[in-house]
């Protein structure tokens, strides 16, 4: 795994968080599992973020993750299996405002980045229940909150009935 920082904020996850969030979606997420899986992750600002969201997906903003799949030939037979950029500012905003402690919205989104770089995908509804039950088992595993559950926002005076943690 190969992790850069290109971000000024603060409070981020040890490398050792991050590799052990991304093996369990590994572990979990892949059939076979793929523990040698080889990824590389990006923790950027919102400028470097709203500039690849930009380019790629064609929504000028800044977003949580960011999942690149590798495309080698099936004739190469590495365990190459994509990149990921996280945008630190984005996460700490949506934790804050979600109610949730950053590490457990880090944890959320590198494992949700991961299972993307496995073919997951939340397009149709059938697709997003069969992702969110799985990143809710291996969250719940590591002893994080059910990602998708609702929790109380502080200074809310009601449920919102729907809590966004990625965009669909």
């Amino acid at each position: 795994m190969d992790i850069a920082v290109a971000s000024e904020d603060d409070g981020l996850p040890s490398f050792e968080l991050i590799e052990r969030w991304i093996g369990a979606a590994l572990t979990a997420g892949a059939h076979p599992p793929r523990p040698d899986a080889e990824i590389s992750v990006c923790i950027v600002d919102e400028a470097e973020s709203q500039a690849l969201n930009h380019r790629y997906r064609g929504k000028d903003k800044p977003t949580n993750v960011l999942s690149f799949p590798a495309d080698l030939p099936p004739e190469l037979d590495l365990p190459l299996l994509g990149d990921l950029v996280v945008c630190a500012p984005v996460v700490a905003r949506e934790a804050q405002e979600q109610g949730k402690s950053p590490e457990a919205h880090w944890a959320h989104m590198l494992v949700h980045g991961t299972l993307h770089l496995l073919g997951y995908d939340h397009i149709d509804p059938w697709e997003a229940d069969q992702m969110e039950s799985l990143e809710t088992r291996i969250l719940t595993r590591l002893n994080y909150p059910a990602p998708y559950d609702e929790a109380p926002i502080p200074g809310a005076s009601q449920p919102t009935g729907q809590i966004q943690t990625h965009e669909r």
